[in-house]
């Protein structure tokens, strides 16, 4: 007998400090589904993943990257996104070129963050 019953599927979540915020950027800028569930909080739809999206007082972003979307051609998802508003991070210790992509060895990633300070990337795939 196992302590975790996955009969139901496992989710992930992250804090924000807006949430109207949040559903604005998830749902406007980066084109997602996201819905309100019944305890007042967020889920983001990602394909068969469900991740929620709950309110924090006081948040704190994470200094890691928290979701990583993979997509099919960086420079294509890093313009579309730079034309909705989005910055790219800009680490020049790592080496990131001027639009914020790391090329320098692993896949093609580049990070942004999201209304709550949130860590997110494109990477290519």
């Amino acid at each position: 007998m196992t302590t975790i019953d996955l009969a139901r599927a496992p989710f992930s979540g992250f804090a924000v400090d807006d949430l109207p915020a949040a559903r604005t950027f998830y749902t406007d800028t980066l084109g997602l589904e996201v819905t309100d569930n019944e305890m007042g909080m967020l889920e983001l739809h990602l394909g068969t993943a469900t991740v929620l999206i709950y309110p924090r007082p006081g948040h704190v972003p994470a200094q890691y990257t928290i979701l990583n979307f993979p997509v099919v051609d960086i420079e294509a998802a890093v313009d579309a996104l730079i034309a909705k508003g989005v910055v790219f991070q800009q680490y020049p210790d790592m080496g990131t070129d001027e639009k914020g992509i790391f090329r320098h060895g692993g896949p093609l990633i580049a990070w942004f963050t999201d209304p709550a300070g949130n860590v997110l990337s494109v990477l290519q795939d």
